[in-house]
């Protein structure tokens, strides 16, 4: 779910960046024509053009095509705000990751994350909504940099790749970003991503603490509430994840919630990619993890849960999500520790 605004504090990052080449960031920002008072306030939010202009003037003001790559000298964690604390209590990068995949469009307004699990790992795919152009490109540098840096921070420690693909065709000079990935990098692929292997994302994080993710996670609900409660998806998710446990909601209640006829709410959600079966889906498979993490509860519960009226109906959707029984998945690491936090 993208937004068209990015947040102030998250927007410092850059302009750390641009400090660390010399240059004034009072007089970039005046450049850009944002207002002072906005900058000053690290809760407001900002047109995601104000990125957009901001990205393409450093890009002219700045020799070195790799620059966004030190987004990952330049962060905190109170630049991302709840995220941040979120991230840093999260049990395993699992965790962590799938929380930045929920919660990203608070940050990075129209930036996308999807989180896929792979037989290698988890791989991450980060969309900056700009496509495959020098603006994409170096928005993905800054976005993928710094969330490997995220990730190292957690870790404490190197962080091993399984792979790293970029869409911006392959540099003049690859060595900047083989030397910050320490892996070899793929570029000119479909997709800006990595992999990384499960021994990784799910070795538990000495900084875990479960009560304060929690914290984190009912401050992020309501940040995204705010900033998206006017999106169709957000509200056809809203509607759906309070309807789902009285049976499954069937397309015709949805969209007489959203006030459109059936056809109508097809039309507008297959403009964003999406479908009433598909955000019905993602809704039950993430609930059915979360579930699956508490041991007193039943299969046979879980599927009341998520609005199947039998738990077979239960076990074969969700063999079809997650490519295995509920009860295999319930034994595995990973699915204990994607809700440990």
């Amino acid at each position: 779910m993208a937004t068209n605004t990015f947040l102030v504090s998250f927007g410092m990052i850059g302009l750390r960046i641009i400090e660390t080449y010399g240059l004034n960031t009072r007089s970039f920002t005046l450049r850009l024509d944002v207002p002072t008072s906005t900058v000053q306030n690290n809760r407001a939010r900002l047109s995601a053009d104000f990125a957009d202009a901001g990205f393409m003037s450093a890009m002219t003001l700045i020799s070195d095509p790799a620059f966004a790559l030190r987004a990952a000298e330049c962060w905190h964690p109170s630049d991302l705000q709840a995220l941040g604390y979120a991230w840093l209590s999260s049990g395993s990068l699992h965790t962590a990751l799938r929380r930045l995949e929920r919660y990203i469009c608070i940050l990075a307004g129209r930036a996308a994350l999807s989180c896929t699990d792979k037989e290698a790992g988890i791989c991450l795919i980060y969309d900056t909504g700009r496509g495959n152009t020098p603006l994409g490109h170096t928005m993905a540098d800054f976005g993928l940099s710094l969330i490997i840096a995220m990730c190292r921070t957690n870790l404490r420690g190197p962080l091993r790749l399984h792979s790293v693909h970029l869409k911006r065709p392959r540099p003049v000079d690859p060595a900047p970003y083989e030397r910050f990935f320490a892996s070899e990098v793929t570029f000119g692929a479909d997709h800006d991503s990595f992999v990384l292997p499960w021994s990784v994302v799910n070795r538990p994080l000495p900084t875990g603490n479960a009560e304060m993710a929690q914290v984190c996670d009912d401050i992020l609900v309501g940040e995204l509430a705010k900033i998206s409660g006017s999106d169709l998806v957000h509200r056809c998710r809203r509607f759906l994840i309070e309807n789902v446990a009285s049976g499954e909601p069937s397309e015709e209640r949805l969209a007489e919630a959203m006030a459109m006829s059936r056809r109508s709410l097809q039309r507008k959600l297959a403009e964003r990619g999406q479908s009433y079966r598909s955000i019905l889906d993602r809704i039950r498979h993430d609930l059915a993890r979360k579930y699956l993490a508490i041991p007193d509860k039943s299969l046979t519960e879980i599927a009341f849960l998520l609005g199947f009226s039998e738990q077979t109906s239960f076990a074969r959707a969700f063999k079809r999500w997650q490519g295995l029984a509920p009860s295999d998945y319930r034994n595995l690491p990973h699915g204990q520790l994607d809700q440990e936090c």
